[in-house]
Formats: C-alpha cells, sequence, structure tokens
C-alpha cells in the first residue's frame, strides 16, 4: 500500500471510526483500526464486534493494499501532526506502517488485514430512510432512558418500530420511559420491531448534526443487525434479541391536575433543588396549586430550598416527588418554551411533555415521601 492524504481528513475519519475499538477484549486485532483502499479511496474500518463503523476518506493511491495497526497509538500520532499532506505505506512482509508528514515520520508495527474481523454485510430485509435533523432530535430524546446496567438486557436497547411512515423510538429503565415518534420519507410495507443497542444510536446520533443527506437504515431479514449508511459513513450495530415491554400500559391515559409552566424556569428550579436534594436522597417534590407550582428540596443535616414557579393550572391540586436526576435528564432535552406536568396521585407515573406537542412524552415513576 502506498497512498497519501491529508492530515485534516485522517484525523477525522480515525475520531469517527475510533469510537467502536474494542477496549477490553480477549481478541487483540479488535484493538486495532483497519485501513485499506477501496474504489479510489481509503476506507478505515474499527468493530468491537457489536458495532462497526466504517469511513470513507479520500486519497490519492499510488498502490492499493490493506494493514491493521493499534487505533490509539495511530490516532493519538496522527492528531500531533501538522496540517499538510501524510504518505502512508507498507511493507507486506513486515506488516509495518510507515508515516511522514512534513518533517515527521514514524513507523507503527500492525497485523495482516486478512485477520480482522469482516465488516457484516446486511442483505434483504426492510430498508427505510429517515431525515437527519429528524432522527437526531428522535434519538437524542430518548436515549438517556435506555438502562444502563445488564440486568435486563432488553432494557439496554431502543424499541424501534417501523409503521406506515411513523418512525417510534421508545426507551426505558424501569423508573422512566421516553417515547418519541417522527415520520419517514416514506412508507413501510410491514410493520417491524427491533431493540437497538442505546450504544450504536449513541454513536449515530454524534454523526447527524452534519449530515445533510437522508439516514439510509436497513435493519436484517432476521432481525439481528441493522446498517446505517451516511455520508462517507457506515454504522453496522447487531440487535438486541428478545422482546420489549409493553410500555403503552405505562402511560397514564388521563390526569387529575395539569400544570403548564415555562420550560427554561422549570430546568433552573429543578437544578436549584438538585444541590439540596443531593444529600437528601436526590428527592425532589413538586406541589402544584391555583396559579403555581412550587419545586423544594431537603436534606437533614443541610438544609432546604423551594422555588416557585406561575403555571397555569387544569384539575386538582397536586403534590409529587421525582428523583432529580430523572426530572433534570427530561427537561434538558425539551427545546419548547412550555412544557406541562400531569399528574393523577402522588403513587401514580407523572408525564413530561413539550406544550403543544404530541410526538414527544416522558414518564417518570414516583417518589414515595413523606410530606
Amino acid at each position: 500500500m502506498n497512498i497519501s492524504c491529508l492530515q485534516e481528513n485522517l484525523s477525522k475519519g480515525l475520531s469517527i471510526v475510533g469510537r467502536s475499538v474494542a477496549t477490553r477484549t480477549t481478541l487483540p486485532i479488535t484493538n486495532n483500526v483497519l485501513l485499506a483502499t477501496e474504489n479510489s479511496r481509503l476506507k478505515l474500518a474499527a468493530t468491537n464486534l457489536e458495532i462497526a463503523i466504517s469511513c470513507w476518506i479520500g486519497a490519492k493511491i499510488e498502490e492499493e493494499g490493506a494493514i491493521t495497526v493499534p487505533a490509539r497509538l495511530l490516532t493519538e500520532f496522527v492528531t500531533s501532526l501538522p496540517s499538510d499532506r501524510i504518505d502512508l505505506s507498507f511493507a507486506p512482509r513486515t506488516h509495518t506502517l510507515q508515516l511522514r508528514c512534513a518533517r515527521f515520520e514514524a513507523r507503527i508495527s500492525g497485523m495482516d488485514a486478512q485477520d480482522f474481523p469482516p465488516i457484516p454485510q446486511v442483505g434483504d430485509g426492510v430498508t427505510v430512510e429517515i431525515d437527519p435533523q429528524l432522527l437526531h432530535t428522535a434519538i437524542t430524546q430518548v436515549i438517556f432512558a435506555a438502562a444502563t446496567d445488564d440486568a435486563r438486557p432488553v432494557l439496554t436497547g431502543v424499541h424501534t418500530r417501523l409503521e406506515g411512515k411513523e418512525l417510534t423510538l421508545a426507551a426505558a429503565d424501569g423508573f422512566r420511559l421516553a417515547v418519541h415518534k417522527s415520520s419517514l420519507i416514506s412508507p413501510v410495507a410491514e410493520k417491524t420491531e427491533f431493540i437497538t443497542p442505546a450504544r450504536s444510536l449513541a454513536e449515530l446520533n454524534r454523526l447527524l448534526p452534519d449530515q445533510e443527506e437522508p439516514v439510509k437504515m436497513t435493519v436484517g431479514a432476521n432481525r439481528n443487525q441493522a446498517v446505517f449508511h451516511l455520508d462517507n459513513v457506515e454504522i453496522v450495530s447487531q440487535l438486541i434479541q428478545g422482546a420489549y415491554p409493553n410500555y403503552n400500559q405505562l402511560i397514564p391515559q388521563e390526569c387529575k391536575s395539569r400544570a403548564v409552566v415555562d420550560a427554561l424556569s422549570f430546568q433552573r428550579a429543578t437544578r436549584s433543588a438538585a444541590i439540596f436534594a443531593r444529600d437528601g436522597s436526590g428527592i425532589i417534590r413538586l406541589q402544584v396549586t391555583p396559579g403555581k407550582m412550587t419545586i423544594s428540596a431537603r436534606a437533614e443535616e443541610v438544609g432546604d430550598n423551594l422555588g416557585e414557579l406561575d403555571a397555569n393550572v387544569e384539575g386538582e391540586e397536586a403534590k409529587i416527588a421525582f428523583n432529580s436526576k430523572y426530572l433534570a435528564d427530561v427537561l434538558g432535552i425539551i427545546d419548547t418554551a412550555k412544557v406541562a406536568l400531569e399528574t393523577t396521585s402522588a403513587s401514580s407515573p407523572g408525564i413530561i411533555r413539550p406544550l403543544d406537542s404530541d410526538n414527544y412524552i416522558h414518564v417518570i415513576m414516583p417518589m414515595f415521601v413523606q410530606w
């Protein structure tokens, strides 16, 4: 292999694929990144066997070839180089990659590209196209609610449903539930459901703000893999097998109290209360009375605080307590001016939703406290 490319392009490509490099593995080659010539471009690829990311960058190809080298070492060295042309070459016999850039050069010992795990190919299945900004909003508003421990593996993923022209993403960890609905560019012929690992969607979400063309997503016929096609980037993810809980049963169908408040003020008051809630089991108390909502927290050995917001209240007065982190998380991703809090009782789930929007709903389980 004998090629040249710009340092800026190589550094960016390595940062994209580097997120899928294995950190703890019994297969050393998954600590490496694959460099290979393909269709007059340089292909970079990395995988941890659960997610694989490939990226193509422009390059001048003088001699084709492929090699794998330690991802962290290569990335750190390339990042340290000046913004100039990088020449890369390697000798197949020694498996050593040589880099030259301006007055810098390095040699990195690699491994045979043929030993690199093959990137899965997702063939026949269901294919849809999604507006990248709509998808970015959908992922952002649900992914934080997915579970982070493996006690229930299905909850570490995001339930994805394709039906007609609607895409529904849902995530839950047993204490909260986030559901977002958005539209597909074209309808699907049949209803399709699967569970995508939250981490895979997080890596996809990082790249969406810079994406201009629609994202093409293909789900394998046996529902065990999905591939996301972006501009010069491809993400292949294993899917989580299992039955996702029927989350619609967790969403209250009616409420006895509804308070509409300014979203930014609600977020600020929650942030203030969370300071005291840290030493009080993370509990924030919300109380709705005619014309206002109070947000308070107290810790026996530290003190207490109380914030008051103007509210447009419908229905009965209400009291409910939430975990401060869960409340702060959802308020941090709502981008509308007003937000509604809907409750039934102090012991029933509460609902947070953006005002005048029916495409997002967030359910939080209450905490039981002494009032």
